[in-house]
């Protein structure tokens, strides 16, 4: 499968974004401590939804996707307690099935997680914060263990701010004996996200959104039916998809206050936005060019890694030179050399890119390397003139619910090629 985008053309109109990636995905593993069915709404329809549903279905629960957008999730049937080596292989988020098996079981063992190859993503701090609150791990021959016949609360304090690590010790904390007080938590918008599900669940917990959150042991969790928040990435593709292309649009269901960062550097370049209680409205002149700006990404609430790619893409049209610091994923930056391939001018060394804004690219045939990195590609295929063909699409799958259908309801000029039917016809 391929896209084909012809450009350049301004946007206009109006998108709907879908539920957060990156909160369904928690979430969904979440459910794993629940004490029966639940039912979870505005989970995306993307790759990774159906990867995680296979792993909990492998562990023996019960996944049931609706007509009307909501999936059920039963885990009472959970009797396997080893997810899938294949499905944990290709989806890092995979990985935080082990926090809700340890609390419930008291065993879990997975090999080591994949997901795209943005630069090193150990889990040592997972493994260190159920390590705290008494479990035995062992590491061997790329598996990891955790075995525990009683969690208790501990104090924890992260090295850094992990994502991940905040919610796997989260979810393993609901019910162990005592308080657990995890310090320098990640402070994202899905960690509080999660926090809300797993209190509707039953459990006991405060701070998520600050760097402290403290979680006193339950005995057990319930049932529940649950709405996850807005995918503020999605969002934030579309804003910058108005620097890159030009025109106008209304993205709904969004929460604005996720997006400050991005927000200000928009404005910044010379894109207007207007933030309402549940949208935002992206707009600058089509041929208008934008003024560069300088970024560093850093965890919530700062410029998010997530949205890097998607920026920079903005910046290679910009009048005058950006400077971008990639201050989360080293290796982040694999998309710039399908972007010089339009004729950008991006300079990369190591966890910095300079980029000198040029008048125009041009559409040529490119590769997405991972999921941010292939967004950031169809946005600057928008603005390119021509016609730009797109392979590796599978990756924008995974995170994305129909991109390039919203992008087309916007007046984009992006189509879906199936190259099997096209050598079959041939």
């Amino acid at each position: 499968m391929k896209l084909k985008i012809t450009g350049p053309r301004p946007l206009s109109g109006l998108v709907t974004v879908g539920g957060a990636k990156n909160a369904s995905l928690k979430i969904m593993a979440a459910s794993l401590l629940a004490g029966g069915p639940c039912k979870l709404m505005g989970i995306p329809q993307i790759a990774d939804v159906n990867t995680m549903a296979g792993v909990l279905r492998g562990l023996g629960a019960t996944v049931d996707f609706h007509q009307d957008g909501s999936i059920v999730i039963d885990p009472s049937g959970v009797n396997k307690l080893e997810p899938s080596e294949e499905l944990v292989i290709r989806m890092r988020a995979s990985i935080q099935v082990m926090g809700p098996l340890l609390a419930r079981f008291g065993y879990v063992k997975t090999r080591q997680p994949g997901g795209c190859n943005i630069g090193p993503r150990p889990i040592d701090l997972h493994l260190k914060g159920f390590s705290a609150l008494g479990a035995e791990i062992r590491e061997e021959y790329g598996y990891v263990s955790a075995r525990a016949s009683k969690l208790r609360g501990a104090e924890i304090l992260l090295d850094i701010p992990s994502v991940g690590a905040t919610e796997n010790i989260m979810t393993a904390a609901c019910l162990a004996e005592g308080t657990t007080i995890l310090r320098n938590a990640a402070r994202e918008p899905e960690i509080v996200d999660e926090q809300n599900f797993l209190n509707r669940l039953g459990a006991n917990i405060r701070g998520a959104g600050t760097d402290t959150i403290k979680i006193e042991g339950v005995k057990g969790l319930r049932a529940t039916d649950y709405t996850v928040i807005p995918d503020r990435v999605e969002a934030a593709t579309f804003m910058t998809a108005i620097a890159v292309a030009g025109g106008e649009a209304r993205i709904e269901n969004t929460i604005p206050e996720h997006q400050q960062a991005l927000i200000a550097k928009l404005r910044e370049t010379g894109v207007e936005i207007m933030e309402g209680d549940n949208h935002v409205i992206a707009k600058k002149p089509w041929q208008k060019r934008l003024r560069a700006a300088n970024i560093r990404t850093l965890p919530y609430p700062g410029f998010p890694t997530d949205v890097q790619p998607q920026f920079v893409a903005a910046m290679s049209l910009a009048e005058g030179t950006s400077e971008i610091i990639e201050g989360v994923f080293p290796l982040r930056f694999k998309y710039t050399e399908e972007l010089t391939k339009m004729g950008a001018k991006v300079t990369v060394d190591g966890k910095q890119a300079v980029i000198t804004g040029v008048p125009a690219l041009h559409g040529t045939t490119l590769e997405a390397p991972d999921l941010r990195g292939g967004a950031a590609l169809i946005l600057a295929a928008l603005a390119a003139e021509g016609v730009t063909e797109l392979s590796g699409i599978e990756h924008i799958d995974r995170g994305y619910e129909d991109l390039p259908g919203k992008l087309s309801l916007l007046g984009a000029s992006i189509e879906r090629i199936d190259m099997t039917t096209k050598r079959q016809a041939g």
